[in-house]
């Protein structure tokens, strides 16, 4: 059965039973899991990736993708350092677990120091909590990793690692699903940070030209870095490079922003959910962050309820209207 564009539910990482029945009454076509719960320190293995599968589809729904595995599992790659080897035959067994446990697309990022905000209380609309980021107040931050790793050496780590897991993921059918940095500025903590505008996200695709070597193509992301994100998903939606997608937006740009809710932003959410429907994106889409409303939950559930609601209304609007 061919699959069309969907609306899931994400951004957990166990598989509770209420979160499953909130996906299933909701409406969504699946979940994807962030950095699932699961043993292991070093990599995954496959029974216990297949019961995550079955699991999710025991409650009607479909396992779309696990989003990011711990940045254990491979920060020595992306950094070089000594053990880098290790972390990549691990990492290219989980791929291969994967593959045999039937769960499609994997996410990963090339953020050693992770997603930084300054503040997750930040007020928004009606006074609901939002993260926001300045830069001017981590400019002077302490070295997250010992010394400054450049532009150059992460590119370098980036191609190697890629070269090695990417036949993994090709032979195993799993996808690769590269997320932008975040916040998307030239430099965190002394380390570089690569995916942070058009043309890193070209070279990516270069350096891995398969169609098991795609995006996760997170739009607050990409609105944080300025103009241009609808074009990008034209660019990358129409040569078939985007696997799924993060339905969220912000207000500004580096070096300043905060999230909002959809509709608020810089971003036309509307042509956006068109543009995805004219280049024939077939893949899934989850909120992200969503801002944090009255009485809601420490996961959201007023919100991921307000944005996931407003998707399906989008969605079904440009699948009527064409």
């Amino acid at each position: 059965m061919e699959l069309k564009m969907r609306i899931a539910i994400g951004q957990f990482n166990q598989l509770s039973d209420e979160r499953l029945k909130f996906a299933r009454q909701i409406g969504a076509s699946g979940v994807l899991l962030n950095t699932p719960v699961l043993p292991g320190e070093k990599r995954w293995e496959f029974m216990d990736l297949l019961r995550l599968r079955t699991h999710v589809e025991d409650y009607g729904l479909r396992l779309e993708a696990i989003e990011n595995t711990p940045v254990s599992f491979y920060d020595r790659a992306m950094l070089g350092l000594p053990g880098q080897d290790e972390q990549i035959e691990n990492y290219q067994a989980t791929i291969r677990n994967m593959g045999k446990a039937g769960i499609p697309v994997l996410g990963y990022h090339w953020m050693p120091n992770r997603v930084w905000r300054t503040s997750s209380t930040t007020p928004g609309r009606g006074g609901a909590q939002v993260t926001s980021f300045d830069m001017d107040l981590v400019k002077d931050a302490p070295l997250t990793h010992g010394r400054v790793f450049t532009e150059e050496e992460m590119w370098k780590h980036y191609e190697r690692f890629m070269k090695a897991v990417l036949p993994v993921a090709e032979a195993a059918g799993v996808k690769l699903a590269l997320h932008p940095d975040d916040p998307p500025v030239p430099s965190l903590g002394g380390v570089a940070r690569l995916f942070r505008g058009f043309e890193g996200f070209k070279r990516a695709m270069e350096i891995a030209p398969s169609p098991n070597s795609g995006l996760d193509f997170c739009m607050g992301c990409w609105s944080e870095m300025g103009p241009g994100v609808i074009e990008a998903i034209r660019y990358f939606g129409g040569g078939e490079k985007i696997f799924y997608v993060h339905f969220r937006d912000v207000q500004g740009t580096v070096p300043k922003f905060q999230e909002c809710f959809l509709g608020e932003g810089n971003v036309d959410v509307v042509e956006a959910m068109r543009t995805f429907k004219k280049v024939g994106f077939k893949g899934f889409m989850i909120d992200d962050h969503v801002p944090h409303m009255v009485d809601d939950t420490p996961w959201g559930h007023r919100g991921r309820a307000l944005a996931t609601g407003y998707m399906m209304a989008l969605l079904e609007a440009v699948n009527k209207l064409g």
